[in-house]
C-alpha cells in the first residue's frame, strides 16, 4: 500500500516540521495551506530537491467543498490518503465575556470542524482498504484548560473526545486514531503571548526549554508507525504538567 500523507496547516510550524519528517521518511506528502502559498511552495521546493515526493494544495479546512477538492487532487497526484494529520488550528486570547460570537464560531469551525471535514473526506478509502492512520493535534490546554483561551481549549478538548470515539469506531476496520497534545512549542503562534508571559512559562519547564516543532513531528511519526496503539493522547510538553 502506498504511503500517502495529508498534513493540514503545514506551511509552517508544527505542520511544516511534520510534513518534512514524513516526506523524508518515505511518505508522499500533501502540504496544505490556507493563505501562506509562499511558505508552502518554498517547502515543496526544498523537499523535492532532497528527492521527496510532495505537493501543496490550498484549502480552508473549515470549508468542506475546499477540503473535498483538495482530497481529489491528492488522489489524482499521489493516491488515496493513508495517513491524515489534522494539524490546522487557530487561537485567540479573550476574556470569556468578551469573546465575539464570530471568533468563537471561527475557532471551533477550524480546529474541530477541520478535523471533521478532513476525516470524512479521506475515511471511505481507508475503510475499504481496512487500513489507515489518523493523528489529531490537540493541546495540553485541551486536557487542562487555559485562562482567556476558552474557545481554543474547548475545541482542543473536543478533538480528544473525537479521537477516542473514532478510535473505538474504526478499530474493527483496522484504522488507528490517536492524538498528540503539545505543550508550549516554539512557533509563531506562541509569540502572541508576549515576552513576559513566555519568560514565566520557561521557568516552569522541567526540561528547561520550550518544545520545538520537530519534537511534535517525531511524536506524530511514532504514532504513524506504532501499529498497536490507538485511542491514545500523547502529551509532548517537556514535563510541564507533571
Amino acid at each position: 500500500m502506498e504511503k500517502v500523507a495529508l498534513v493540514t496547516g503545514s506551511s509552517r510550524g508544527i505542520g511544516a516540521a511534520t510534513a518534512s519528517l514524513l516526506a523524508r521518511e518515505g511518505w508522499a506528502v500533501c502540504i496544505n495551506y490556507r493563505v501562506r502559498q509562499d511558505r508552502a511552495e518554498a517547502l515543496v521546493h526544498t523537499l523535492r530537491e532532497e528527492g521527496c515526493t510532495v505537493m501543496c494544495r490550498q484549502a480552508d479546512v473549515s470549508d468542506r467543498a475546499q477540503v473535498d477538492a483538495m482530497v481529489r487532487a491528492i488522489e489524482e497526484q499521489l493516491g488515496h490518503v493513508t495517513l491524515l494529520v489534522n494539524n490546522a488550528g487557530i487561537a485567540e486570547q479573550h476574556q470569556f465575556q468578551d469573546i465575539p460570537q464570530e471568533v468563537w464560531s471561527r475557532i471551533l469551525s477550524v480546529n474541530l470542524g477541520g478535523c471533521f471535514n478532513c476525516t470524512q473526506a479521506v475515511i471511505r478509502p481507508m475503510l475499504h482498504a481496512h487500513a489507515g492512520c489518523i493523528v489529531n493535534i490537540s493541546s495540553i490546554w485541551g486536557s487542562h484548560g487555559a485562562s482567556c483561551e476558552s474557545a481554543y481549549s474547548a475545541s482542543k478538548h473536543a478533538i480528544i473526545g473525537l479521537t477516542r470515539s473514532l478510535a473505538a469506531e474504526f478499530a474493527p476496520s483496522g484504522i488507528r486514531v490517536n492524538c498528540v497534545a503539545p505543550g508550549v512549542i516554539d512557533t509563531e503562534m506562541i509569540q502572541a503571548l508576549g515576552k513576559e508571559t513566555l519568560a514565566g512559562l520557561l521557568q516552569e519547564m522541567p526540561l528547561g526549554r520550550f518544545g520545538s516543532p520537530e519534537d511534535v513531528a517525531r511524536s506524530v511519526l511514532h504514532l504513524a508507525l506504532a501499529d498497536y496503539i490507538t485511542g491514545q493522547v500523547l502529551t509532548v510538553d517537556g514535563g510541564f504538567l507533571f
